[in-house]
């Protein structure tokens, strides 16, 4: 009998479990299957096509049985490899005497390969069950995917149409039999000793030509960084952040030169302004195309016109966990834009470039200086909203980094941007820091009654970041020497450090929930902040902590870090937990990669000025480390720290000095 289709899925109230999944990324193609390699068609499982699932089940039988998966794995950020074996010939002893061979890629291409380990001629029957819902991403998020559709045979394939389109699937060779009411497809192949047979299945939807993936093009705005050194987790880990990074890329359709990453899959595979911004900030060291083409389609969706929304980068609100209602990611968004401008000009943004965004750069500014207006505090858009304590610190650093950038640029401005962070500096070392037994602490937020909420966070770490990829000398932080020493303590002590790197909100506050995304899990992206903050303070002792928990977590994921895992504590030879909603691959996560590698050798551009300057980690801590197929000043550049902790720059821009 033929492999039956599944039933409809139950409705869900949560998104079905992806922590499992092996997800092939070229956006926008995405192949998501179970590590048994059949698509089932339940829960994630299927071939997407801009958020489309064209193809929802794939089921392989091979004389009359379903291959056992041996071995499942990644072999690119785009394609999955699954190795099975079966036994068919009868009386023949326990060994398999059939290798099937499963490659899977996101662009909707499957090649099933079958070799034979017999010393006799085989006869195979081979059966492919198909089906398609031609369902929206969301829709299965949300539990809500309709039933498979009806197929025709079409070509040497099957055809499935509803209300999202047309797509289709085409074999080569062309089946010997295709059965459209059950959706089969049949083979039948002799196989010589030894010899091997080979099928391959093309989906794709109607309209569309094969996918087109940013990433694998000779134009891809990232540079092909790699990496070596005695610790071989730091090679694993910039590759697959490289890798990922490239899968994630997605283009603008109306302006297609220009680029941006989709913040994550399967559940965020579109724009998402905040993560954009600082994924493409992390990824400077990588070039400046990645953040042009970010800045100038975020520029596109700037609020224009009176009001006092004039100026901002619209963006969703976000989740901050128990202690404080959602925020606001387009503010986060507006106070990035003109830091990931004036940072990315040091990298060696042509000046063109930096002119032509400057004027959205400089709306965002005027809508801090209005939003402000004579207070120290920027709060949040929402009435009677608190006072956060890491917008503050974006708002910082837009102000310090803004005026730096005005000023450079002969435009006006820049001296009050200047006089409202001094100000702030000194208001927010008093009101923020809450004075106790253990040496104080940040508060997380202030109430517009003025009540402190005490809370330990990981957004704590924002403080420590002020200005770290923009080169020259270290701008001011909102907290004092005495301060930042005290939360570099609790950023490195275990309360907050769960040794796989740095947990949302402390494990002794109320509230706290290893899994939960706000409030215990480890952000990938805050621990990178940390860590690359307290290297540049001179923390090394904490910094290096959390870089070796985060290095031992990517060892533990295949080198593929998620944005998120459970923030329970590390034992002896225990495993970082999933988050089972976790996004994997994720921009900030990919990105965070390459700017925890990069903070071992502190690498401070300023290619207007042709130097460039290098603060390796004293100690060496994973010993000889090199880095190699960066960018600087649009150039190749390569550095190597020896197990001494000295840096050594070995190809560069010509002309670029080296500075202090």
């Amino acid at each position: 009998m033929p492999p039956s289709g599944p039933s409809p899925a139950p409705r869900t109230t949560g998104l079905p479990p992806a922590h499992t999944a092996m997800i092939c990324v070229a956006l926008p193609g995405l192949a998501v299957s179970s590590d048994q390699g059949q698509l089932t068609g339940r829960g994630l499982d299927g071939i997407y096509r801009a958020g489309r699932r064209i193809l929802s089940r794939c089921l392989l039988r091979v004389a009359g049985r379903e291959p056992l998966v041996v071995q499942a794995r990644m072999t690119s950020a785009d394609c999955a490899r699954f190795v099975a074996a079966l036994r068919v010939t009868p009386h023949g002893g326990p060994d398999p005497d059939v290798i099937v061979e499963r490659t899977r890629s996101a662009d909707g291409v499957e090649r099933i390969t079958l070799r034979s380990a017999a010393t006799w001629p085989l006869r195979l029957p081979v059966e492919v069950a198909l089906g398609a819902d031609l369902a929206d991403l969301g829709a299965i998020a949300a539990g809500a995917a309709g039933p498979e559709l009806p197929a025709s045979v079409h070509d040497s394939g099957l055809r499935w149409s509803g209300t999202g389109g047309t797509s289709y699937v085409t074999a080569q060779p062309p089946p010997a039999d295709a059965i459209a009411a059950a959706g089969l497809l049949r083979w039948e192949f002799d196989v010589p000793p030894g010899g091997s047979v080979c099928v391959e299945l093309r989906v794709r939807l109607d309209g569309t030509g094969p996918v087109r993936a940013v990433g694998r093009t000779a134009t891809s705005p990232l540079a092909p960084a790699s990496a070596s050194g005695d610790d071989p987790r730091v090679r694993a880990l910039l590759a697959s952040s490289v890798k990922d990074l490239r899968a994630l890329l997605v283009r603008d359709p109306a302006h297609p030169a220009d680029t941006h990453l989709a913040a994550g899959a399967p559940w965020r595979c579109g724009l998402a302004p905040a993560d954009a911004l600082a994924a493409a900030r992390m990824t400077l060291p990588l070039g400046t195309r990645l953040a042009a083409g970010t800045l100038r389609i975020l520029a596109r969706t700037q609020l224009t016109g009176p009001g006092p929304r004039s100026g901002m980068i619209p963006g969703p609100r976000r989740d901050a966990g128990p202690h404080l209602p959602p925020g606001c990611t387009g503010t986060e968004a507006t106070l990035l834009f003109p830091v990931l401008l004036a940072e990315a000009r040091r990298w060696g943004l042509p000046d063109h470039e930096t002119e032509e965004l400057l004027p959205a750069a400089e709306r965002c500014l005027t809508w801090l200086r209005g939003a402000v207006g004579d207070q120290p505090y920027l709060s949040d858009p929402q009435p009677d909203g608190p006072v956060r304590c890491e917008t503050q610190a974006h708002a910082h650093r837009a102000a310090l980094l803004g005026a730096d950038l005005l000023d450079a640029c002969a435009r006006p401005g820049g001296g009050t941007l200047r006089e409202w962070a001094r100000t702030s500096r000194a208001v927010f070392r008093r009101d923020f820091w809450i004075d106790d037994p253990g040496g104080g602490r940040p508060a997380a937020a202030r109430t517009p009654d003025g009540r402190t909420v005490p809370h330990l966070c990981a957004t704590a770490a924002h403080l420590l970041d002020t200005g770290l990829l923009g080169g020259g000398a270290h701008a001011p932080g909102l907290l004092d020497k005495v301060q930042t020493e005290q939360l570099a303590r609790l950023l490195g002590g275990p309360v907050m450090d769960s040794g796989w790197g740095l947990r949302g909100l402390g494990a002794k506050e109320a509230g706290y929930n290893p899994f939960g995304h706000r409030s215990g899990a480890v952000r990938i992206h805050e621990t990178a902040i940390a860590v690359a903050g307290m290297a540049a303070a001179g923390y090394e002792k904490e910094s290096t902590a959390l870089l070796r928990g985060v290095l031992a977590a990517s060892e533990a994921f295949g080198h593929r870090l998620p944005e998120m895992y459970a923030g329970e504590q590390r034992g002896d030879g225990g495993a970082p937990l999933p988050h089972p909603a976790a996004c994997r691959p994720a921009a900030t996560a990919a990105a965070a990669g390459v700017l925890l590698l990069t903070a071992l050798v502190g690498i401070r551009p300023d290619a207007p000025a042709g130097t460039v300057a290098l603060r390796p980690l004293p100690s060496a801590p994973l010993g000889e480390v090199g880095l190699t197929g960066l960018r600087v000043a649009d150039a190749p550049f390569s550095v190597r720290v020896s197990r001494l902790g000295l840096a050594m720059v070995e190809e560069a821009a010509e002309g670029l000095q080296l500075g202090v």
